[in-house]
């Protein structure tokens, strides 16, 4: 058989749920880039802070061929954050990792996710858990409790994972001053020049400077050569702390260094 080949051949074929799992690590990526750039505004529509500190799990069964090395994956509101894996947790995985994300008004619950890292196939999702947030936690209150997770072996049968909550008032870090050029104005000058005696002279308005166009934060080359120095990375990462860290190239790979390193 001669002919072209489909644009499909020699793809692997990806189900609604490993592309919201990829979403998901990008929208966690471009988060984490915003963070490490500095971005500190508080979003509007914000009850306050919560500071979650993911302590352990104790799962119901290992599903790997060896012990399981689980990350928790944490969205509340639209807001999506990640552990570190705990290599070789297996069952009794152990992370001990604080989050602090922003609680927006008539969110009340958190949705859970442990996965087991894996290296040459998709993580395989271990557990979840849908947590509403106790009343005592929105009161002020700190929360140490165990919280049940559903999985294979079925609803709240997966194991149990410790959780710490408190919701504290959101530091209000202000926003960036905006600047407001005022514009130019010119005013109509008398043409001084030397004319013989009897010939009128005209008032003439001094035409206004053309506006010199803005130079752009950073050039493809610059994007080019963060990109070379980062091929796993996406490009809408870079972009994001290149344009953070306003097109400096220092900067910004030392923001992607620290990213890769976490």
């Amino acid at each position: 058989m001669v002919g072209d080949l489909p644009e499909d051949f020699l793809r692997v074929p990806i189900n609604t749920t490993q592309q919201q799992v990829m979403a998901d690590e990008r929208v966690a990526q471009i988060l984490q880039a915003q963070q490490q750039a500095g971005f500190g505004m508080v979003p509007a529509n914000i009850k306050g802070k919560l500071n979650l500190s993911i302590v352990q799990a104790k799962l119901a069964k290992n599903y790997g061929l060896t012990k399981m090395d689980p990350y928790v994956r944490v969205r509340l509101g639209h807001t999506v954050v990640e552990t570190p894996t705990s290599y070789n947790g297996a069952k009794n995985p152990r992370w001990n990792k604080d989050i602090n994300i922003y609680l927006p008004h008539g969110v009340e619950s958190i949705y859970l996710e442990i996965f087991d890292e894996r290296q040459f196939t998709m993580d395989d999702r271990i557990a979840w858990a849908y947590i509403t947030i106790p009343q005592a936690v929105l009161n002020g209150d700190t929360l140490d409790e165990w919280y049940p997770l559903s999985g294979k072996q079925g609803d709240e049968k997966e194991g149990m994972i410790n959780l710490i909550m408190t919701i504290r008032e959101a530091d209000r870090v202000p926003a960036a001053p905006v600047v407001y050029q005022q514009p130019l104005v010119y005013y109509p000058q008398p043409l001084v020049q030397t004319v013989p005696a009897g010939v009128p002279v005209y008032p003439s308005q001094v035409p206004p400077q053309s506006q010199q166009p803005q130079r752009p934060m950073y050039t493809q080359d610059d994007l080019q050569q963060v990109k070379d120095m980062f091929p796993n990375m996406e490009e809408e990462v870079i972009k994001s702390v290149l344009e953070a860290n306003r097109g400096n190239k220092d900067a910004t790979i030392n923001s992607l260094l620290q990213m890769n390193s976490d």
